[in-house]
């Protein structure tokens, strides 16, 4: 049986915001790939596309040459995984082609050797946890486990990832056939608390006298 060319889909452009970063790769027809990650604690919405206009200048190429989209849904930061999604979702949009949703448990699995569990910090003592491979997502309190893991809250002889995280989602998603349209992929409630101020009294659209 024939292997899948890895790069049928390329150009491939794909971003995460879901932690602490700005992250971003483009995979090329080529195979070549080009990536860049900037630390940044707050400021994704205002940094993320001119990081992407970046990329796509670097290569030479307009964004009508892109073929698909791939983006990290999460879980992580509430407010980066949505900028993420809807920069992904008006993109293709916009574009006509799809965009693709990779986890940011399976993108940090990727290319690691398997079996393998993911283990990444949720606060509040707990982890997002999956086993790869054909484990289910899932949040539970921080605990050791013996086996080979990777990420933030797998422990002192955690595995480093195999590849950045923009770099793992590109090349996932270019093996993956499009569906629906990337969502965020919650396994807990926000941590901020809801507002404590009642909310504002709709008045009628046409009060009687």
């Amino acid at each position: 049986m024939s292997q899948p060319n890895l790069f049928a889909e390329a150009p491939l452009l794909a971003f995460d915001t879901s932690a602490a970063h700005c992250a971003a790769a483009l995979l090329l027809p080529d195979g070549r790939l080009i990536s860049r990650e900037e630390p940044m604690q707050k400021g994704q919405a205002e940094r993320l596309v001119p990081l992407l206009n970046e990329l796509m200048s670097e290569a030479g190429l307009q964004w009508s040459d892109l073929k698909r989209l791939a983006v990290g849904i999460g879980p992580g930061n509430f407010t980066g995984v949505r900028i993420s999604v809807a920069t992904a979702r008006g993109f293709a949009l916009a574009l006509n082609i799809p965009a693709i949703g990779v986890t940011r448990l399976e993108a940090l699995a990727h290319g690691l050797p398997q079996p393998l569990r993911v283990a990444e910090d949720a606060r509040q003592g707990l982890a997002y946890v999956q086993d790869f491979p054909a484990g289910t997502a899932r949040i539970e309190p921080l605990q050791p486990h013996d086996g080979p893991a990777t990420g933030s809250a797998a422990g002192d002889e955690a595995l480093p990832p195999a590849m950045p995280i923009a770099e793992a989602i590109a090349r996932i998603a270019a093996l993956r056939a499009p569906g629906a349209a990337p969502a965020p992929f919650y396994l807990k409630g926000a941590d901020a608390a809801p507002p404590s101020d009642p909310p504002p009294v709709i008045l009628p659209s046409d009060p009687q006298p």
